[in-house]
């Protein structure tokens, strides 16, 4: 690789064999490994930790040229091939960062896989998929598979329906190369052949190398319950190294003796360290390159400072110009165009600003300070409900204009991306991206809430553990559409209560907003505090157009994140306290004036975790004398924020049993019938204001 012209080599691998990469590829100390067998390796006071062979490491490697290749293992789950999307982003990042973006030859993805996975797991076809698109190419990955002809018990018949594993990598007609892994200068060859051809022609290359595994899945199975016939041929099969000693004897390359003495020499270093890591406790080194260069200084505990989220209204109007400002000749759809004259005129009259429009000037805010943004999903460019617009396209050759890549001559990029139908590995890219590129806002969104399902594994494996476990930082936004509009199951819910469930330790934030300039200092707020953490926001669908759902500029000059926002309309005796969150508010509110109800009050909790307790009695202090407590929300009893709030509600009002107004407990998110959502909706907030 280095001969090629790579500095750095991105890998990922599943925990098979990976003791022996870290040892004998990236020299994690032997003292090391062995301490973590013992069990007895101090812990940080922030991390639970994770299994030894799943931890990553990353180290210089000196090459025979003297050139240094770089080489970071990405650190994993069991849930084999979710590592592949992530390694994936992790390798863009880096090529970003060293300017490598034409032909991406510096930085190397190279993924290890097992037969097995490789056909089974749908990943592996996500991420090839993303091999040659515009936002997600990495200049093509070496693919190694570790071809053991077994998957646990399940044989190659029972595995896969194609002649070999490699066949899913048709699907971007890369090429495979077939070797026997019992010749390790065939197998070097291959693979040198494959390095080579990536290098060239910057596309996927799979080396298939066919062996076995001689002790089943691991030392302690007995393979020979389900393979008895191949493990009696594997007993009596020499090593590998035992086929290469004979082969260098017989070229005169190396004696019996000489073998020996390597293999004894080896065994001995083991013994040694073994008994050194007995004696005397190693420092822990897996967490050494956690917070290093760009990410120093960010792994502070989480606090509730909003940081500095305002800006000048001279910012605002630089980049409301550049969101109005239509090219010369270029012809734009009369749709969007007629649009514009509003977003100008909005922030030179300090007038209110929509949820849409507060979320560009966040993105162009970000990007005057030099903070590159990163937005990609599904139709995420346009937006799901054409919202957004950030790229506008001529009506007559097509030819693609990024507003916010004009705001000034000295700015960051934006860069805006529709993925390909896929979440999880989508999803597995970005936060990968984000692990490198602490100081560039990435987002995904999701085109509904809940198709976020479909990356489960990436959330509940990265995203929300990966503190904890590996001691890496995030700071990934994730938008996933979220509200009851009557549409039917799948469009109603991003199972808000799923992510309250994985909330723990301060790891991630949870937020269901009702206002853009909420939205506006919720995004700036994730690069201006000395600390990173990934951000779900329940994004709105119909408040995009709302008329009340608006902010006055001057929230955005001024302002900044609220956890939790007061009634701004307070009854002058409070009755009945409401606590909602997101849309279901302006439905209250709406009811609360045309009913003339004037003795309930409204209090919004806008961030879910980490929850603000403080700022939570502050704003409910002056309500503390209602006669009711309630929680009002739109998603069905079993779901939506009651679980989360419950316990927190009874202790901050410990004389108030609180009471749930809502949807019944129900198997399905939401009715798929408009009359009865409405029937529905207008009863919640009939018992909401009501005696």
């Amino acid at each position: 690789a280095s001969d090629t012209g790579a500095e750095e080599v991105v890998m990922g691998m599943a925990h098979r064999g990976r003791l022996n990469v870290l040892v004998n590829i990236l020299k994690k100390p032997l003292d090391i490994v062995f301490h973590e067998f013992e069990d007895n390796l101090r812990t940080t006071d922030y991390a639970d930790g994770d299994v030894k062979y799943h931890r990553g490491y990353s180290s210089d490697y000196t090459v025979t040229s003297g050139r240094t290749l770089h080489i970071s293992l990405t650190a994993n789950p069991s849930h084999l091939e979710a590592v592949d999307p992530v390694v994936e982003g992790r390798a863009r990042a880096k090529q970003r960062r060293r300017n490598d973006t034409e032909h991406r030859t510096e930085v190397i993805p190279v993924l290890l896989h097992g037969d097995a996975a490789f056909a089974g797991q749908g990943l592996v076809a996500e991420t090839l998929n993303l091999s040659q698109l515009p936002g997600y190419r990495t200049g093509g990955t070496v693919h190694i598979i570790v071809n053991n002809q077994i998957g646990f018990t399940t044989t190659a018949v029972e595995a896969r329906s194609s002649r070999y594993p490699t066949d899913v990598a048709k699907l971007v007609e890369a090429p495979i190369l077939h070797v026997n892994g019992d010749d390790p200068e065939a197998v070097v060859w291959a693979i040198e052949l494959a390095v080579r051809f990536r290098q060239e022609f910057h596309r996927d290359v799979v080396v298939d190398i066919i062996g076995y595994r001689r002790w089943g899945h691991n030392e302690g199975d007995e393979p020979a319950f389900t393979q008895p016939l191949m493990y009696q041929k594997i007993a009596n099969r020499p090593t590998v190294r035992e086929l290469y000693q004979l082969q260098l004897e017989g070229e005169h390359a190396i004696t019996l003796d000489e073998s020996a003495h390597y293999r004894d020499g080896f065994q001995s270093l083991l013994i040694d360290k073994h008994r050194e890591a007995q004696e005397s406790c190693p420092v822990p080194m897996d967490d050494k390159h956690a917070f290093h260069e760009l990410w120093t200084g960010l792994n502070n505990p989480y606090t509730f400072d909003p940081g500095d989220t305002a800006v000048s209204e001279q910012s605002l109007v630089q980049v409301a110009t550049a969101l109005s400002t239509i090219p010369d000749g270029f012809r734009l759809n009369r749709k969007v165009a007629r649009r514009l004259p509003k977003v100008k005129e909005v922030i030179e009259t300090r007038d209110l600003v929509d949820w849409p429009l507060a979320e560009l000037l966040a993105f162009g805010t970000l990007l005057q300070e030099g903070l590159p943004v990163r937005l990609s999903g599904q139709d995420s460019v346009r937006g799901t409900f054409s919202h957004r617009h950030a790229a506008w396209f001529d009506t007559h050759t097509q030819e693609k204009y990024v507003p916010l890549n004009h705001i000034s001559d000295d700015q960051a990029r934006f860069c805006v991306y529709n993925s390909m139908l896929s979440e999880a590995a989508v999803l597995g890219f970005d936060y990968g991206y984000s692990l490198v590129e602490p100081n560039m806002l990435v987002l995904w969104e999701a085109q509904f809430g809940d198709f976020a399902n479909g990356a489960q594994v990436i959330i509940d494996q990265f995203i929300t553990p990966a503190l904890d476990k590996w001691q890496r930082g995030s700071g990934i936004v994730m938008l996933l559409p979220h509200g009851y509009e009557g549409q039917g199951p799948e469009h109603s819910n991003a199972y808000l209560e799923r992510y309250l469930t994985l909330c723990a330790e301060e790891n991630i934030q949870v937020c269901n907003l009702t206002t853009p300039a909420q939205y506006f200092h919720a995004l700036r707020r994730q690069l201006k505090r000395d600390l990173r953490r990934p951000l779900i926001i329940m994004a709105p669908k119909s408040l995009l157009r709302s008329p009340r759902c608006v902010s006055p500029t001057s929230e955005l000059t001024d302002g900044h994140f609220h956890e939790v926002l007061a009634d701004p309309n307070p009854p002058k005796k409070t009755r009945r306290l409401v606590l909602c969150s997101g849309k279901i508010y302006y439905d209250l509110v709406a009811a609360r004036e045309e009913s003339g109800v004037e003795d309930v009050a409204i209090v919004r909790v806008e961030q879910f975790y980490p929850f603000n307790e403080e700022l939570f009695h502050e704003v409910t202090e002056r309500h503390r004398t209602a006669d009711e407590i309630a929680w009002v929300q739109e998603e069905t009893k079993n779901r939506g924020g009651w679980g989360f709030m419950m316990p927190r509600l009874l202790d901050a009002f410990p004389d108030h049993r609180p009471r749930y107004i809502g949807r019944g407990p129900s198997a399905s998110p939401a009715t798929g019938s408009p009359r009865v959502h409405r029937e529905q909706q207008g009863s919640i907030v009939e018992r909401a204001l009501g005696e």
